[in-house]
């Protein structure tokens, strides 16, 4: 591994997660490397537009050069691509907005944000990162992932974002469960109070899980008695539909999907 670059994706990072804006000092601090090093690492960064320094305070932000890459990203991202249409037949269908997901680590990254039909102002979401385990679309791509991808996330800590959010393993390995009985999950204010949501699991052509669909909604029209079966069958049906124009085989029904 290259020590240089990997602290500056530590820089990036911080700045990531510390915003809006840090000093030399703060990132030396906070990656226990020397002000020089820091120093230098950031004027490299800012010549390539990743970071920007603002004048007046001399501290540091992200800079525009990773909105390109992130774009770059997402354009050859063949789940995002694919599922453009899919995500706005459910969303019409369901009423309801649709995030389409990956799985990064021990969270979900959204890559496409089909709007609800009607509705109040609502904020694009693309880019939102939230803990695999408080969310519908990270549970159904854990559920369906191979068994030891499962159980390493189960024995990692369990975030909580929301008092309903689920920190026992062993419960949270029971859902799963069922998750794979019913073909989706379902997500009851446990990342957001107030928010729920309904996913099912992409297929790829190699069989395995390449990421999710699902909608997102409040919880009292989402998981409404009179709706919450017709919504799971809609995710799942648009999911399967989704798999199959990413080359799923027909062998991959195993997870459920196809």
């Amino acid at each position: 591994m290259v020590q240089a670059v990997q602290r500056a994706v530590q820089i990036l990072r911080e700045l990531a997660a510390a915003g809006p804006r840090l000093g030399v000092t703060e990132l030396a601090d906070r990656l226990g490397v020397a002000k020089p090093t820091v120093h230098a690492l950031l004027r490299t960064l800012e010549a390539e537009g990743l970071v920007v320094q603002d004048r007046e305070s001399s501290r540091y932000q992200l800079g525009p050069g990773l909105v390109h890459l992130g774009n770059a990203y997402l354009d050859t991202q063949e789940l995002r691509t694919r599922s453009l249409t899919w995500a706005d037949q459910l969303a019409t269908r369901a009423g309801e907005a649709v995030w389409v997901a990956v799985l990064t680590g021990d969270h979900i990254l959204v890559v496409h944000h089909a709007f609800r039909p009607a509705g109040a102002v609502q904020i694009l979401e693309v880019g939102a990162s939230i803990p695999w385990s408080t969310c519908a679309l990270g549970k159904a791509m854990v559920a369906f992932a191979p068994p030891a991808e499962r159980e390493r996330l189960l024995g990692a800590e369990l975030a909580q974002l929301t008092g309903a959010s689920i920190t026992d393993p062993a419960e949270l390995a029971d859902q799963l469960a069922e998750v794979r009985r019913r073909g989706y999950a379902v997500e009851d204010g446990e990342s957001a109070i107030g928010d729920a949501g309904i996913a099912a699991p992409a297929i790829g052509r190699s069989g395995e899980v390449v990421g999710a669909i699902g909608i997102v909604g409040p919880v009292e029209r989402v998981l409404a008695e009179s709706a919450r079966q017709e919504l799971g069958v809609a995710v799942r049906e648009t999911a399967r539909s989704l798999s199959r124009d990413l080359g799923a085989p027909r062998g991959a029904a195993r997870y459920g999907a196809v």
